[in-house]
């Protein structure tokens, strides 16, 4: 048999760490970071390439005991001299020997006693070399088979783990990317109109869901690849018995040789006999326990990870809870959902607030200031503005409609109006708003509110009379868009009771 080629490379896809700029100073988050900081486990493909390199030194043994058995089987009819050839099968260092243990007990020791025996054998009968080629060379052959039959398996498995995995990696790092773009948008311009799939809070949800699907990924190509290393020993274990019964194999039918003939092979054999079944990956994972996965550290988890802009201001909610929204429908009453007003001067409306069943879209985005706020009426308010979480095409098509909020308390009710208004008033472009309530802390169904800044041009007693809807009293075209319903400063009275609606 031919000496086998020398192995090529395997190389496995990895994904080098590039740096995110967000061109602007930031108030929570530095100019220039890591955008792989914390998103990438530990390198898979490293310990595949580890794996795919130990069954390749692993075939390689094999070949070459594949080749001394071809070659003394030749040799039998030939005289001493050309016995020399036998010993030159096995006469340079085993390929990838720095995989094997280097004392004797292991298979490098196997191999020396196997060339220092070789040197004195002499001559070899036909029966024994047809007895070699039609009983040993098989057993193998077929180990061979089999160990390049792990290494196509462990190939296509890892490549299609690691497709897997960098596809999860690509979307999430697209997404942390353009929170960033969006984030420093916010920071520079808070004036400027963001649009509603853009809003900093909804990408940094969105953050989350992707990354929960990237780690999914990642951690289940790591269990692939723990279970593909632990099946290493077992493997092993088997190459080595299944060299075992060749050897011994071997040495029923050279037995029949001159005695001296029989106490040299007696030795080979014995050599191999007396490697453990985990010597050598015993000694191998001492070796590489720097590169090799430990099964006993714990998968990662969303909760030890962070990434850039995580706690931008822009990410955090003015508040946040659960309303009542009255249906379009009469027989339908109010149905309860969940709203966010952000620092964006978004109003969200989602199902809930579980960021990782299902991708948190916002199910309606009103932009408030281009909204009209009505009066309240005990834990009732009522908003006037166009749903714009359809994107551009949507927005298009998307009507002006008045909605009807109700709160869980007269008190609830005050907190978000408070909030809603004041959202509708450009902020000064050095104010940032920030949250002194995080949600984390705020019982479910009770709404967070900001600091005392973001109520900074509302009074304590119950909210005014809106100076939009005021304003629209003057415009004949602003009454007319308004279906007949007419608004002005005298029908919009400060009392909680009034609607601040009168038709004309």
């Amino acid at each position: 048999m031919s000496t086998p080629a020398t192995p090529v490379d395997v190389s496995l896809p990895s994904r080098s760490a590039t740096v995110y700029s967000t061109g602007t100073t930031l108030t929570n988050a530095t100019t220039a970071t890591s955008d792989d900081e914390g998103l990438v486990a530990e390198d898979t493909s490293e310990t595949t390439r580890l794996l795919l390199e130990r069954l390749q030194a692993w075939k390689h043994m094999c070949g070459y005991l594949e080749e001394y058995i071809e070659a003394t089987a030749k040799i039998q009819k030939s005289q001493s001299k050309d016995y020399e050839k036998v010993l030159k099968t096995v006469s340079n260092p085993l390929k990838e020997g720095h995989h094997f243990d280097q004392d004797l007990g292991g298979v490098v020791g196997m191999f020396e006693n196997l060339r220092t025996n070789t040197r004195g054998i002499s001559n070899m009968y036909v029966e024994t070399e047809k007895n070699l080629r039609g009983q040993v060379l098989p057993i193998l052959e077929r180990l061979h088979k089999e160990i390049k039959n792990k290494s196509k398996e462990l190939k296509s498995g890892a490549l299609k783990g690691s497709k897997a995995v960098d596809k999860a990696r690509a979307v999430t790092q697209k997404h942390i990317e353009l929170l960033g773009q969006f984030a420093a948008m916010h920071e520079s311009a808070a004036a400027t109109r963001i649009e509603a799939t853009n809003d900093p809070y909804v990408l940094r949800r969105g953050i989350n869901h992707r990354l929960n699907k990237q780690i999914i990924e990642e951690n289940i190509n790591r269990n692939d690849t723990i279970t593909v290393q632990n099946s290493f020993s077992q493997f092993e274990a088997h190459v080595i018995e299944t060299v075992q019964n060749a050897m011994t194999t071997f040495f029923q039918f050279i037995g029949g040789q001159f005695d001296r003939q029989r106490a040299m092979y007696g030795d080979i054999v014995a050599s191999a006999m007396n490697l453990p079944p985990d010597y050598e990956w015993g000694r191998f994972v001492k070796r590489n326990d720097g590169i090799l996965i430990d099964p006993d550290q714990p998968p990662r988890t969303l909760s030890n990870i962070s990434f850039p802009n995580q706690g931008h201001a822009a990410t955090k909610p003015v508040i946040e809870g659960t309303l009542e929204r009255k249906s379009r429908a009469l027989i339908k009453g109010f149905s309860t959902s969940y709203y966010v007003v952000t620092a964006a001067r978004y109003l969200h409306e989602f199902k809930d607030d579980d960021d990782f069943t299902k991708d948190p879209t916002p199910e309606l985005s009103l932009y408030l200031p281009d909204c009209i706020i009505g009066a309240i009426d005990g834990v009732k308010f009522s908003v006037k503005g166009k749903n714009v979480s359809g994107g551009k095409v949507g927005n298009a098509f998307s009507t002006t409609s008045e909605l009807q909020f109700k709160a869980h308390t007269p008190n609830d009710a005050e907190k978000w109006w408070r909030v809603i208004k004041d959202s509708t008033a450009a902020p000064a472009v050095s104010h940032i708003i920030t949250t002194t309530t995080s949600a984390a802390s705020t019982p479910a169904g009770t709404p967070t509110v900001a600091s005392p800044a973001v109520s900074r041009n509302v009074s304590t007693s119950h909210p005014p009379v809106d100076e939009k809807a005021g304003a629209a009293s003057t415009s004949p075209s602003e009454s007319e868009s308004l279906g007949g319903v007419k608004r002005s400063a005298s029908h919009y009275h400060g009392s909680p009771g009034g609607t601040g609606i009168e038709k004309s």
